[in-house]
């Protein structure tokens, strides 16, 4: 088992809890098995977390959270709910492990919604995108992400890529954005 290179959900959290110095408000944008949103939950005053699958906002609400409210809507409409700035968004990009891999996050909307939450995400934020690219669309999004995030301003912010080079050529990667403070 390793420590540190493993699961990239995991180095997401860690992180998260190691270099963000701010942690009131933070964004889900992938609720799936929200197992983000639990963690983002156990460290934020207040969490918005985004499914467009009913069955994982249900499944989520049931446990009744007080500081987190889950939005069955896609997450490119962040600004039709969130009025405020965010300190952390996270997203897993991709299908909801156990359902139909025909419902997948897509390449438009999750561009979208990468270009309004690095808007909206604070001075010293930080935004996780683990990009699972062992799908059609997986790919998609890996390349029009990667592509738009090697052209934004370096001065604003900071983006470094954790890849495995030992594994499957097609094994997840994690994207970390840091805005400038």
């Amino acid at each position: 088992m390793f420590n540190y290179v493993g699961d990239i959900s995991e180095l997401s959290h860690n992180i998260i809890n190691k270099y963000l110095k701010n942690k009131n408000v933070a964004i889900d944008g992938t609720l799936g098995n929200g197992y983000d949103t639990d963690f983002l939950s156990l460290n934020f005053n207040k969490v918005y977390s985004f499914d467009v699958q009913e069955k994982a906002c249900i499944r989520y609400s049931d446990k009744n959270k007080d500081n987190v409210t889950v939005i069955c809507d896609s997450h490119h409409k962040f600004n039709n709910y969130i009025t405020e700035n965010v300190d952390c968004i996270m997203y897993n990009l991709g299908f909801l492990p156990g359902t139909s891999k025909e419902i997948t996050t897509k390449h438009t909307t999750s561009l979208e919604s990468i270009k309004t939450g690095l808007e909206i995400l604070n001075p010293g934020g930080i935004m996780t995108i683990c990009i699972y690219i062992g799908h059609d669309e997986g790919k998609k999004e890996q390349s029009c992400i990667l592509n738009f995030l090697e052209k934004i301003s370096k001065k604003e912010y900071g983006v470094m890529i954790h890849q495995f080079l030992n594994r499957s050529k097609t094994a997840p990667m994690l994207v970390v954005i840091e805005k400038n403070s």
